[in-house]
C-alpha cells in the first residue's frame, strides 16, 4: 500500500474510549482471501483492533467469534456468491445472541440487485470492487456504536 494511500489510517479519532474491534471473516466455502487481508490491515493501521478468522467460517462459527472477542463490528467477506444464503443466517444468529448492536458491513461480489435485501437484513455498509479503503475505515468510524455494552474482562 502506498503512502498516500495509508495517510489517512494514522488520525485516530481523540474521543474514542476504546479501540474498535473489528471481527474480519470470509464465511463459506471462498478460498480467496487476499481482499479480506488488505482490509483487515487497513483496519489495524487505522488504530482499529482487528481479529481475522481466516478461511471457510460457518456462519455458526463468525458469530460464536463475534461472541468470544467481543466486537463492535463484523466484516464478511465473500467472493462465491452464496452471500444471500449465509448473511441472512449470520444476521438471525447475531440476533438470537442480543448482538443487533454489532455493525455489520459486507464486501466483494455482490450483485446490485441484493443490496436493498441485504440492507434490509441489517448489513449496513456494503463495498464491492472500487470501493477505497479510505471510504470503509471513514464507515466503520461514523456507523459503529461506541456505546455498545462491552463483556467486562
Amino acid at each position: 500500500m502506498s503512502e498516500a494511500a495509508t495517510s489517512f489510517a494514522y488520525q485516530e479519532l481523540p474521543s474514542q474510549e476504546h479501540r474498535i474491534r473489528v471481527l474480519v471473516a470470509k464465511p463459506g466455502l471462498d478460498g480467496h482471501d487476499r481482499g479480506a487481508k488488505v482490509i483487515a490491515r487497513a483496519l489495524r493501521d487505522a488504530g482499529m483492533e482487528v481479529i481475522y478468522t481466516g478461511l471457510r467460517q460457518t456462519p455458526e462459527m463468525i458469530v460464536e467469534a463475534a461472541i468470544q472477542e467481543d466486537v463492535d463490528v463484523i466484516g464478511l467477506s465473500i467472493l462465491s456468491g452464496a452471500h444471500m444464503t449465509l448473511f441472512p443466517r449470520i444476521m438471525e444468529l447475531l440476533k438470537e445472541n442480543g448482538l443487533e448492536d454489532v455493525l455489520v458491513v459486507a464486501g466483494g461480489i455482490i450483485p446490485a440487485e441484493d443490496v436493498p435485501k441485504l440492507r434490509e437484513m441489517g448489513i449496513k455498509g456494503i463495498f464491492g470492487p472500487g470501493s477505497s479503503l479510505r471510504e470503509i475505515v471513514e464507515f466503520i468510524r461514523a456507523n459503529v456504536n461506541t456505546n455498545r455494552r462491552h463483556i467486562a474482562s
